[in-house]
């Protein structure tokens, strides 16, 4: 029988009283994510939502000839599926997992009764989609403004937020194609991270050495996101 001390791994549920999270209890389901496991498609109505504990998931907006670009990253602090409490109930992006790992999953009917309850769920949740809208938003104006160097420095520090540890598995292809660059231009850049000390790559296994270093050359993209996801998801000011 698990315990409310396994959900309280995710951060979201984790803001959730003890009263609360043992009403739900019974209803999850632990699974491990794979690499590369598609969660949702695009236009596809998610039959569960997902609470993250140490896996990544991409958003992925997807283009007709099959190129994407990622919107957005989902680790520990939040859910995949916001759709179906939003009212959509489905969406256009494709939500790939990035790093494999734990994850929390709930039918998408209860996570709704729940929202609908008007009750401590639904200001969390409500709280959560501003954060990641504004991940997004910021996402956008980023891939737009900045130089793919800033753009890496970005991703890593969002993925290594997302994180227990400093490495990540992933390939340079992998990275051009979340970026929505090409790939001889993420080559390039990593190159300068690792001549600078600030990281080590070898076969799709990324080190981060210098987490301070990675901050000071990174844009402003990174503070927002990280600055709006700590105002509003914490605990005094969620409660």
């Amino acid at each position: 029988m698990q315990d409310t001390e396994g959900l309280r791994k995710n951060a979201l549920l984790g803001l959730l009283s003890e009263e609360e999270l043992t009403h739900l209890l019974p209803h999850f389901e632990r699974v491990e994510l794979t690499l590369g496991q598609s969660l949702s498609e695009s236009g596809m109505q998610m039959s569960h939502v997902y609470f993250p504990l140490d896996a990544i998931v991409s958003l992925l907006c997807v283009m007709e000839d099959g190129a994407s670009t990622e919107i957005a990253v989902v680790g520990y602090e939040g859910i995949v599926g916001v759709s179906l409490f939003m009212g959509g109930e489905t969406t256009p992006s494709r939500a790939i997992v990035q790093s494999a790992g734990a994850a929390y999953r709930l039918k998408g009917q209860l996570l709704k009764n729940e929202f609908y309850r008007a009750g401590p769920m639904q200001k969390i949740l409500l709280r959560y989609t501003q954060a990641l809208l504004t991940q997004m938003a910021q996402t956008a104006v980023c891939n737009r403004h900045h130089s793919v160097d800033q753009q890496l420095c970005r991703w890593l520090l969002l993925s290594l937020d997302r994180l227990q540890g400093d490495k990540l598995i992933m390939t340079q292809e992998l990275i051009a194609n979340m970026l929505g660059v090409r790939r001889e231009g993420v080559t390039e850049s990593a190159g300068k991270l690792q001549r600078a000390g600030l990281i080590a790559y070898n076969r799709g296994h990324i080190t981060v050495l210098d987490r301070p270093g990675l901050e000071k050359r990174v844009c402003e993209c990174y503070a927002v996101v990280k600055r709006e996801y700590d105002r509003l998801l914490n605990h005094h000011n969620v409660m």
